[in-house]
């Protein structure tokens, strides 16, 4: 008598449905619920970038036009590097806290001497009378924004490493300023003060929320403050730009170094509360120079009025905010301190845009982070916020010290 033939109680799933049940799978695991915190990130960033593109369009147009371009030539780029930029932050988001750990040198290192073919070589590029950029082909980017990307990074692990050992001011300030003040150092070769005002907020802020006591921060600060006076007045360029702020000889002028400031205030005051209108400004006609980069913030005031510049203004305070969460729920030293680098970077440069063109300091020629025309700004800006997601996305791993051997 033959057995009757056996039934599996789990059929097997043919190959072609094993493998969709395998993809679903993986897919569910990249898009696993993230915390709020992660989303009000991603979401503010991505709202940042998309409003920054429409008033790219908005304020080049003309500019491009100009230069023989379509006027959507300004748009069509920022477009571009947004669409690289936004999955290099995704990328960077789902990578764990060791990883950064280990590229933080490396990244920091060709970012320096990147930036030591600029000022050493006749390979860099002078703009504005800044020599920032290299020069690639027709590619022109600023090995200064890859030093900052990096550089936040460092300081995570360089404090990450000395946390034991931060009331000690030889172990913690003397690795801090002799990298970190050397890589901004070579950024000053170029001329850049706006760029090495970040950086040197980055320094002072990755120290202050590592817990470094304020009184060792306090001496270096001041030498800082000092360099950065003597720099400025220094320079010709920079010595008009101040003079012309702090004397009244700007009102009723419309030439030499009066020209963006006042142009900045007409735009301004032309847009009232409500605005003229997206892409009715007058003053990105020729008047206002840098118009969808350095002054774009001008250019918003006018279009959209003080509504619009408030939501602006809203939306990076959103950013702040959203930051500080993630600092208060980081498990680690890394991840705060490099968290709080990144904000002290993003925020304080969008309070130094802004206070330019609301003539509260003087002009120092830095864009309007996520929202100005720029390739290599938007990109490295994209990337370290990819970083902070990456400690604020379910599942992060905190950095733990390795067990000491017993001897």
């Amino acid at each position: 008598m033959t057995s009757p033939p056996r039934t599996d109680p789990k059929p097997r799933l043919a190959p072609v449905e094993a493998a969709v049940s395998s993809a679903r799978i993986s897919l569910g695991r990249v898009f696993q619920a993230e915390g709020s915190t992660y989303f009000l990130l991603l979401g503010t960033t991505l709202f940042l970038v998309v409003f920054g593109i429409v008033m790219v369009l908005s304020s080049s147009s003309v500019g491009s036009y100009l230069d023989n371009e379509t006027p959507f030539g300004g748009a069509w780029k920022q477009l571009l590097f947004a669409s690289l930029g936004i999955p290099l932050m995704l990328i960077a988001s789902r990578m764990p806290a060791i990883f950064w750990r280990r590229v933080s040198w490396p990244a920091l290192l060709i970012g320096c001497v990147l930036q030591i073919i600029v000022v050493a070589t006749p390979l860099g590029i002078e703009v504005g009378g800044n020599t920032n950029w290299l020069a690639v082909g027709s590619f022109q980017f600023q090995p200064s924004e890859i030093i900052k990307v990096a550089l936040v990074i460092w300081l995570g692990n360089i404090l990450w490493m000395k946390r034991d050992k931060l009331d000690d001011w030889k172990q913690t300030l003397i690795p801090v300023f002799l990298v970190g003040g050397g890589s901004t150092a070579l950024v000053l070769r170029g001329g850049d003060l706006g760029t090495v005002i970040v950086m040197g907020s980055i320094l002072f802020g990755a120290l202050f929320f590592a817990g470094v006591k304020l009184r060792h921060i306090a001496i270096p600060l001041i030498v800082a403050v000092i360099v950065a006076l003597f720099v400025a007045i220094s320079s010709e360029n920079r010595m008009k730009r101040i003079t012309a702020f702090f004397s009244e000889s700007c009102a009723g002028k419309e030439q030499g170094d009066c020209w963006q400031t006042n142009n900045g205030d007409y735009a301004l005051a032309n847009g009232g509360i409500f605005g003229v209108g997206l892409g009715n400004s007058k003053a990105k006609w020729s008047w206002l120079p840098a118009a969808d980069n350095d002054f774009i913030f001008a250019v918003i005031g006018e279009e959209l009025g003080l509504i619009g510049a408030i939501v602006v203004l809203a939306l990076f305070v959103l950013l702040a905010i959203t930051f500080l969460r993630i600092m208060r729920q980081a498990p680690d030293l890394f991840s705060r301190v490099t968290t709080g680098s990144v904000m002290v970077w993003i925020i304080g440069q969008a309070c130094i845009n802004i206070g330019v063109v609301l003539g509260v300091i003087p002009v120092l020629g830095v864009p309007l982070p996520l929202i100005s025309a720029g390739g290599t700004a938007l990109l490295t800006t994209l990337f370290a916020i990819g970083i902070v997601l990456s400690f604020a996305r379910a599942g992060y791993k905190p950095l733990v010290a390795p067990a000491r051997r017993l001897p």
